[in-house]
C-alpha cells in the first residue's frame, strides 16, 4: 500500500508540474514547451519568449496555484472539523466576506498591497461568524443543510452590499470589476508577496493539526480521551481556514466551488487520513486551478474568461450532486 501511494504521490507531482508547463506555454502566443524549460532553467533576457515566461507567465501560473491549494486545503480542513461534505469558504459565505472588506477597504483608501490580505481575513471572520450563528440559531442546530441555507443567505446579502459600493464608486468598480468575478490576471506584485505570507502561515498550520482533525472524525468524546485539546484545534482551523481563503481573495478574487470539488476528488483516491488528505488537497488543488485556468484562456480565445467563471461554471453541477446524493 505505501509503494502505491509513493507511486501515485510521484505521478500527482509529475502532472503538476507537466500542466504547469502547459499553462505557461498557452496564451496569445504559443510557446512551445522545450522554449518553457529553457527559460525555467537556462534564463535569457536577450530571449523575449524567455521574458515573457519569466515576467508574466510564471507569476501567473504561480499565482494559480497558490489560490488553488489554498482554497482546497481549507474547504477540506472546514469538511473536517464540521462532518459537512458541503463544507466550503464560499457556500459558507467566507468568500463574499471578503470580497466584501476588500472593495470596503479600496473604498475608504485603505486598500493598499499589504492591508489586502488582513482586509480579507476580517471579512471572512465576521461573515463565517454570522453563518455560524444563524444556523445554531435554527432549530436542529448547525446541521450540513441549515449551514448551507444561511451561508446562501448570508451570501446574497454580502453580495449585493458589494455591488452597492460598487455602483457608490465608479472608481472601486473599474479598479476591481474582473478581480471580483474570480480572476488570475493583472493583481499586482505586492500584494502577491503580502499574500504569500499568510497563504504559507495557513498552510503550515493545516498540515500541523492534520493528524488530530483525523482523530477527531471519530467524535469530540474520543478526541478528548486521546488528548486533543478539541477547542484548541478549532481555532487552530480557524485561523489556517481564514488565512488561506483570505491569501486566494487577495490574490485572484471569490473563486467559487474549489474548496467543496477537490477534498471529495482527493478522499476518492486516498481515503481519509487527513495526513494525506491536507497535501494531496494542495497539490489536486493546485493542479484543478492550472486547468481551470488554461480552459479560461482557451475556451473563447483569443477572449480570455475570468478563471472564476469556469470554477462555478465545473463546480455547481457537482454541489448539485453532493446534494443529492450526501445528504
Amino acid at each position: 500500500m505505501t509503494g502505491r501511494r509513493t507511486a501515485i504521490c510521484a505521478l500527482a507531482l509529475a502532472g503538476l508540474l507537466l500542466i504547469l508547463s502547459w499553462h505557461i506555454s498557452v496564451g496569445a502566443k504559443a510557446i512551445p514547451l522545450t522554449t518553457v524549460v529553457q527559460a525555467l532553467l537556462f534564463y535569457d533576457d536577450t530571449i523575449f519568449d524567455h521574458v515573457v515566461i519569466r515576467d508574466l507567465r510564471l507569476p501567473r501560473a504561480l499565482m494559480a496555484v497558490a489560490v488553488g491549494a489554498g482554497l482546497s486545503v481549507a474547504g477540506a480542513l472546514m469538511q473536517g472539523v464540521t462532518h459537512n461534505p458541503l463544507a466550503d469558504p464560499g457556500l459558507l459565505g467566507l468568500l463574499a466576506g471578503a470580497s466584501l472588506a476588500v472593495v470596503l477597504g479600496t473604498a475608504l483608501g485603505i486598500g493598499s498591497a499589504a492591508a489586502i490580505p488582513p482586509l480579507a481575513a476580517f471579512g471572512a471572520l465576521v461573515s463565517g461568524a454570522v453563518v455560524w450563528s444563524i444556523a445554531m440559531a435554527i432549530s436542529g442546530g448547525a446541521t450540513p443543510m441549515t449551514l448551507v441555507l444561511s451561508g446562501a443567505a448570508v451570501t446574497a446579502f454580502l453580495t449585493a452590499l458589494t455591488a452597492i459600493l460598487l455602483l457608490i464608486h465608479q472608481t472601486v468598480f473599474e479598479a476591481l470589476r474582473v478581480w471580483l468575478t474570480g480572476s488570475l490576471a493583472g493583481r499586482p506584485d505586492q500584494v502577491g508577496l503580502w499574500a504569500t505570507g499568510w497563504l504559507l502561515a495557513g498552510l503550515v498550520t493545516a498540515l500541523g493539526v492534520a493528524r488530530k482533525i483525523t482523530t477527531l472524525a471519530m467524535g469530540e468524546d474520543t478526541a478528548t480521551g486521546l488528548g486533543v485539546d478539541v477547542a484548541k484545534l478549532q481555532m487552530a482551523v480557524l485561523f489556517s481556514v481564514v488565512a488561506l481563503t483570505a491569501s486566494a481573495v487577495a490574490l485572484a478574487g471569490p473563486m467559487g466551488f474549489v474548496g467543496l470539488v477537490v477534498p471529495h476528488m482527493v478522499r476518492l483516491i486516498i481515503g481519509y487520513d487527513y495526513r494525506l488528505i491536507v497535501p494531496w488537497a494542495a497539490v489536486v488543488g493546485a493542479t484543478y486551478m492550472l486547468l481551470a485556468d488554461i480552459a479560461a484562456r482557451m475556451l473563447l480565445a483569443p477572449i480570455e474568461v475570468s478563471t472564476g467563471l469556469i470554477t462555478a461554471l465545473l463546480g455547481a453541477p457537482i454541489f448539485v450532486w453532493l446534494v443529492r446524493t450526501r445528504l
